[in-house]
């Protein structure tokens, strides 16, 4: 997408992260400074204040975690672990090696290398304090259970040792199947874990996961590669991403935060999953990232390259960063299990289908309250900043409560069946800020309220092949923004800073004028916003 822009363009180079769930005291941020977010009020937008304080007060603490991955050690103190073939020697205290099972039982430095072909690295560390695994050429496979378990420890720190490469291979079937405390990963801890360095890791998730804590964790450095058979990498209380080069191949969720609970025993937040740097690739047969609570997309690269689902979670937040989602059903859907309306569907509030495809109109035109009578639930989807370019053949950008836009560069290639369209919310859309082009099917095509303090055009008309450029003309010819269909297409929703309420404007499809529509004014036959947008 190229966008004309006015001469000042929006700062998205936000530190860290923010999220309007906090207005339904389900929040998380560390934004240096107090950030002001766009929020749908019932048929109004409101203007609330969120800051650091506030947001961090509710979520469980990920910083101290990801502290460890920055600590240094006196390499002196350090125990080494040679593991070979079905044994291993160590070169200290701490590990006791039982046949091809090498377990460490006190906290300490221990640096791993050698091969294992049908054994286990176990860590049972009762004691306080932390114990951090060096891998160092290490290669590991089981064919009963996990290649390495952490079973008891305070915390973990998992070490790629520069220039290292290191594979972690579990079994197709352990034999303590069916114990819900027990190892299913290839990578597992009971406790909270960092992975982090300057090596390479393989993961290869045969039974079930990848990667998995059963707490936190978080990946702060290293190439990482997993290959799962159901998850990818999972964390409970959190999954947060800092830095390194993380690719993921799984067969359900790519990357999880689990925990179903809402809050933890202090009543912190938890089941969040957040990406504040690295490079994060991943291909999976469900959601591409999944989130109980919030997910926050704050800095580095997140692309998704198949997926059902890309982003799902009760409140996502685009603040930053390069998002990039393709998806078979919805690219972002902010939902869960209950909404506000005790008659309002639940689930990811896929709307019926609308007219037949190949030409516009059929749908519920101007009709609040969401679509198809469903009611706004405690959810939420913002974009305050970032590159966000979705992909999907279900909605594009989905809320079963508020969607919000504040800032950013967002583009949606909608769907092209007319039950779903390229931005669908419960709760309204509300613009104030950044960039957005949004194409796709028309029965169902949903524009921002007519209430946003962002203006916005948007049309629809014949259908249009993939490979057309569509433009959005102004006075004068002045091109306000332009986009390269991917697929069939019939609609348009163009927000911009350039664009004025009340003017009218030009579709052009390679040339040839398809449609003209008036800034402010609903599509004709589509879902107006949930401030009741003027019909055409």
């Amino acid at each position: 997408m190229r966008i004309k822009r006015p001469k000042t363009l929006f700062a998205a180079a936000l530190t860290a992260y923010l999220t309007v769930g906090a207005l339904a005291g389900c929040s998380l941020s560390s934004a240096a400074e107090e950030t002001t977010a766009t929020v749908a009020s019932g048929t109004s937008t409101t203007q609330v204040a969120l800051t650091t304080d506030d947001a961090l007060a509710d979520a469980k603490d990920y910083t101290e975690l990801a502290e460890l991955a920055d600590e240094t050690w006196d390499e002196a103190d350090e125990v080494a672990v040679t593991l070979d073939g079905d044994t291993a020697e160590a070169s200290g205290d701490g590990v006791d090696v039982d046949g091809s099972t090498v377990t460490i039982t006190a906290p300490g430095t221990y640096r791993l290398s050698g091969t294992l072909t049908d054994g286990q690295v176990v860590v049972s560390s009762e004691a306080d304090g932390l114990v951090r695994l060096v891998l160092d050429g290490v290669d590991v496979t089981s064919s009963t259970t996990a290649a390495i378990a952490v079973m008891d420890a305070d915390d973990v720190s998992v070490v790629l040792a520069d220039g290292s490469e290191n594979s972690l291979t579990d079994a197709a079937e352990y034999q303590d199947d069916g114990d819900e405390d027990g190892p299913n990963a290839a990578l597992f801890s009971t406790a909270d874990m960092v992975i982090s360095g300057g090596g390479t890791l393989d993961v290869t998730g045969n039974s079930n996961d990848g990667i998995t804590s059963k707490d936190g964790l978080v990946v702060a450095g290293g190439t990482i590669r997993v290959d799962a058979a159901d998850d990818g990498v999972r964390g409970k209380d959190f999954l947060v991403v800092t830095g390194g080069t993380l690719d993921v191949t799984a067969a359900d969720d790519g990357l999880k935060a689990d925990n179903e609970d809402g809050t933890d025993d202090d009543g912190d937040t938890v089941g969040y999953a957040a990406f504040l740097g690295g490079d994060v690739t991943v291909s999976a047969g469900d959601d591409g990232v999944h989130a109980e609570a919030d997910l926050v997309v704050a800095d580095g690269t997140l692309t998704v390259t198949e997926s059902v689902e890309g982003l799902e979670g009760a409140h996502i937040l685009i603040a930053g960063g390069t998002t990039d989602v393709t998806a078979s059903d919805d690219g972002l859907n902010a939902s869960g299990a209950t909404t506000t309306d005790d008659t309002a569907t639940t689930g990811d509030g896929e709307r019926p289908d609308g007219p037949p495809e190949g030409g516009p109109g059929g749908g519920m035109g101007g009709m609040g309250g969401g679509p198809g009578g469903e009611g706004a639930g405690d959810f939420s989807l913002a974009i305050t900043g970032g590159t966000l370019t979705v992909d999907a053949d279900g909605d594009g950008l989905d809320s079963n409560g508020t969607l919000t836009i504040t800032g950013g560069d967002t583009t949606v290639h909608g769907p092209t069946m007319n039950g779903n369209g390229a931005l669908d919310s419960n709760g309204g859309i509300a613009v104030s800020g950044g960039n957005l082009i949004a194409v796709g099917s028309s029965g169902m095509a949903e524009t921002p309220d007519a209430d946003s303090s962002q203006a916005w055009v948007a049309a629809t008309f014949d259908t249009l092949p993939a490979g057309t450029e569509l433009q959005v003309i102004g006075d004068g010819g002045a091109v306000l923004g332009d986009i390269t269909l991917t697929k069939d297409t019939q609609s348009i929703v163009l927000s911009v800073a350039d664009v004025v309420d009340g003017q009218t404007y030009t579709i052009v499809a390679d040339g040839k004028e398809v449609a003209t529509a008036t800034a402010g004014e609903a599509i004709a036959g589509g879902m107006g916003g949930m401030g009741g947008g003027r019909q055409g």
